[in-house]
């Protein structure tokens, strides 16, 4: 059932091409579109990426997030981003975030009740408020770790309702409603709201969000420029491939970069099908300036699994 839910969602979006195109253009001309990706891919400048630690994903040898705060700039990281900070100490984290004069990257929305099985509530029907509040929560962390970018996280498609054209659109009215009015309440605070499509064939099937151009689609509707795309290399390899084209088609609306190898979601120069130095060239020579984060799982500790990163900041990227 799952996989008849994210193929009729598919399918439900692709009938309606000619709205999606007219949204992309829309987005685009906010963005710069193609004529800014355009003049990214041809300078012949290229700065070296930023990496972050994913204190979710990495250090969790370590127990509390102030802890890996501390590993990760040991480690050589002056950035770190994580998913929900929302059990730890504020202050505390400021603490360890100075200590070390590390920059707090990027954190998630509340995920809701995940007893319920909820990831996210920004495309839920019914839970509009429920979202609001914990977008002040998020930011209230935000202000005190001097973050300035937070994932809003869209949510899964309600168990029971088959993924309906019905559902889908109500879903996405949702959506971008929600977006808009976070767009307001971030701008107040120089923040920048981010969407990210997560795949629904190995890690959520009913995740709402699942593709670049669907999000390039939302980002069309919403029209804010502090609302910008989320992208985990390792969810658009799954979802779409491509990653040549998608990266340069889509770069004017990226506001963050994640990478993880696929299939297994471990070190980016472990087995699998990315070839990361292609992907780290690539977003060199298309301009991008923003962060990477390191969401991936170690195959054994985090420090062991650095070679990669220790290997490209040697080379003097």
């Amino acid at each position: 059932m799952m996989s008849h839910v994210t193929t009729f969602v598919s399918d439900f979006r692709l009938r309606h091409t000619s709205q999606h195109v007219e949204s992309l253009r829309t987005c685009y001309a906010w963005s710069g579109g193609e004529k800014l990706c355009a003049m990214s891919s041809s300078s012949s400048s290229s700065a070296a990426l930023r990496f972050c630690a994913n204190i979710s994903w990495l250090f969790t040898e370590l127990p509390d997030f102030s802890q890996r705060m501390h590993a990760a700039a040991a480690a050589g990281f002056r950035a770190v981003e994580a998913a929900w900070l929302y059990d730890a100490d504020p202050l505390e984290l400021r603490r360890a975030k100075d200590d070390h004069g590390l920059e707090v990257v990027l954190i998630n929305t509340p995920p809701g009740d995940v007893t319920a099985g909820e990831l996210g509530l920004a495309a839920v029907p019914g839970r509009e408020e429920d979202f609001k509040r914990g977008l002040d929560q998020a930011i209230e962390y935000a202000r005190a770790l001097d973050c300035k970018r937070i994932h809003l996280m869209a949510g899964r498609i309600p168990v029971g309702t088959e993924g309906g054209a019905a559902v889908v659109q109500e879903m996405e009215a949702v959506f971008v409603r929600n977006l808009k009015y976070a767009s307001e309440l971030l701008s107040k605070d120089g923040m920048t709201g981010l969407i990210e499509p997560i795949n629904t064939r190995l890690t959520d099937a009913r995740y709402f969000l699942s593709s670049p151009h669907d999000a390039a689609a939302i980002l069309g509707k919403v029209a804010k420029d502090n609302i910008k795309l989320q992208m985990d290399v390792f969810h658009w390899q799954i979802m779409d491939g491509n990653l040549t084209q998608n990266m340069r088609r889509y770069l004017p609306l990226l506001g963050h970069v994640q990478v993880a190898q696929v299939p297994g979601r471990n070190e980016p120069d472990s087995a699998g099908e990315i070839n990361y130095d292609y992907v780290f060239s690539l977003l060199e020579a298309l301009g991008y300036r923003g962060y990477v984060g390191c969401e991936y799982k170690p195959l054994g500790s985090t420090q062991d699994g650095l070679g990669w990163l220790k290997g490209y900041w040697a080379r003097g990227k």
